[in-house]
C-alpha cells in the first residue's frame, strides 16, 4: 500500500523545506546552475527574498541580516561559492551563524554546470581564516534535509558558518521522502545581541596580538563543540581489512557497493564522514588503524583525501589507492571493479 505521509520531492524543494521548518525568515541569493531549484522554491512557497546583484552580495547581505535578527541564509554553486569566500571568512572572524546550501559542480571555474566534488577543500577551508566553519555532506535526500536542519540550529548554537554541501545530481533527484518521520528539533537560540545591549563587533584588529586572540578563542570554541558535533557513518567495518572511504552521494553509492564486495568474500568496510568540518577524527583512526589498505573515492582529485589524511594518526600503517574521478558521478560497478583488483 502507498504510504500517504511520503512525498514525491526533488532535493531541492527538500531544502527549502527544511528552511522552511527551522523557521528561517529570508533568502538572499543569486541564480546559478544547479542550485537555483532551491531560490525559486523558496520564492514559489511565498517566503521573503532578496535576489541581489551578484553572489558577493548575497553573502554580505546573510551577514547583515543575521546581524539585524534576522534567521537568514543563502544557497550558492562554483563560482558563486567563489565569490561568497569574503562573506564566509566574516561570518568566521565574527561568529555570525551564515548557513549555505551548496550545490557543487565542476571546475575549474565554470566548468560544467551540474555535479562534481571539487568543491570540497573551498567549502571547508576558503577564505582567508583557518576553517572553523561547520561542513555537512549529505549522501541521500532524506540525509539532505536532516542535515539542513541541523546546519541551522548548530550554526545558530555555536555561532560558526555552516555549509550544507551537497550536488547537482541530488538536489535535482526526485524521490520518496517521509519528512514527518525526520525527527529533528528545532534548537532555542539567544539573540546575538540583547535587547538594550551595546556592542562592539570588529572585524577588523588594530594589532596582531588582538587578531591572535580572537583567532585562539574561536578555535578552542570549535575544539569544544567537536566531540558533539562530528558524525561519521561506518559500514562493515568490524572485519574489514580494506576501507573503503567516500562521502557525499559518492559515499552512498559505496555503501552499495561494499555489500556487492562483500558477497564476493571480500572484507570491505566504509567510512563516511557525514561532517567534513570538524572531522570524526578518533572514530576514523579506530577504524583506519585495524586494515591493511585504505582506499580513497571521489570526484575530485583527492581532495577527500587530504583532507582525511592530514587526520591519520601516525599509527596508521595501512597503504593507500585511489579511485578519483572529478566532475564525474562515480557508479556502484565503477567502485566494485576497482576495489576488486586490490
Amino acid at each position: 500500500m502507498y504510504d500517504v505521509k511520503k512525498k514525491f520531492m526533488t532535493g531541492a524543494e527538500i531544502a527549502t523545506q527544511a528552511a522552511i521548518d527551522f523557521g528561517a525568515d529570508t533568502m538572499y541569493g543569486y541564480p546559478i546552475t544547479p542550485v537555483t531549484e532551491v531560490f525559486t522554491n523558496w520564492i514559489k512557497q511565498g517566503q521573503k527574498y532578496l535576489q541581489t546583484e551578484d553572489e558577493i552580495a548575497a553573502g554580505f547581505a546573510v551577514c547583515g541580516a543575521v546581524m539585524a535578527g534576522q534567521k537568514a541564509f543563502t544557497a550558492t554553486s562554483g563560482p558563486g561559492h567563489i565569490l561568497m569566500q569574503d562573506a564566509l571568512s566574516m561570518a568566521e572572524g565574527m561568529r555570525l551563524p551564515f548557513v549555505a546550501i551548496v550545490a557543487q559542480r565542476g571546475g575549474p571555474s565554470s566548468g560544467t554546470v551540474i555535479y562534481s566534488q571539487q568543491e570540497t577543500t573551498l567549502a571547508c577551508f576558503g577564505g582567508n581564516g583557518e576553517g572553523l566553519r561547520l561542513v555537512y555532506s549529505p549522501g541521500t535526500l532524506a540525509e539532505l534535509y536532516t542535515l539542513i536542519r541541523r546546519a541551522f540550529n548548530e550554526s545558530w548554537q555555536y555561532r560558526f558558518p555552516a555549509i550544507i554541501l551537497t550536488d547537482g545530481y541530488t538536489v535535482k533527484t526526485r524521490g520518496l521522502v517521509d519528512l514527518e518521520n525526520l525527527k529533528v528539533e528545532n534548537v532555542a537560540s539567544a539573540p546575538l545581541v540583547k535587547e538594550g545591549e551595546i556592542k562592539h563587533w570588529p572585524n577588523i584588529f588594530t594589532f596582531e596580538e588582538e587578531l591572535y586572540t580572537e583567532v585562539m578563542k574561536s578555535k578552542a570554541d570549535f575544539d569544544k563543540i567537536t566531540a558533539g558535533v562530528a558524525t561519521a557513518e561506518e559500514y562493515q567495518t568490524e572485519d574489514a581489512e580494506i576501507l573503503l572511504i567516500a562521502h557525499g552521494i559518492v559515499g552512498a553509492a559505496t555503501k552499495v557497493a561494499v555489500d556487492q564486495l562483500r558477497e564476493a568474500d571480500k572484507k570491505v568496510g566504509l567510512f563516511r564522514p557525514i561532517t567534513l568540518r570538524p572531522l570524526a577524527v578518533p572514530q576514523l583512526n579506530s577504524i583506519a588503524k585495524k586494515v591493511k589498505k585504505i582506499v580513497f573515492i571521489e570526484s575530485s582529485l583527492g581532495q577527500l583525501a587530504r583532507i582525511i589524511k592530514d587526520e591519520l594518526s601516525p599509527g596508521v600503517g595501512a597503504s593507500f589507492e585511489y579511485l578519483q574521478c572529478p566532475g564525474l558521478g562515480i557508479e556502484i560497478e565503477e567502485i566494485v571493479n576497482q576495489v576488486s583488483k586490490f
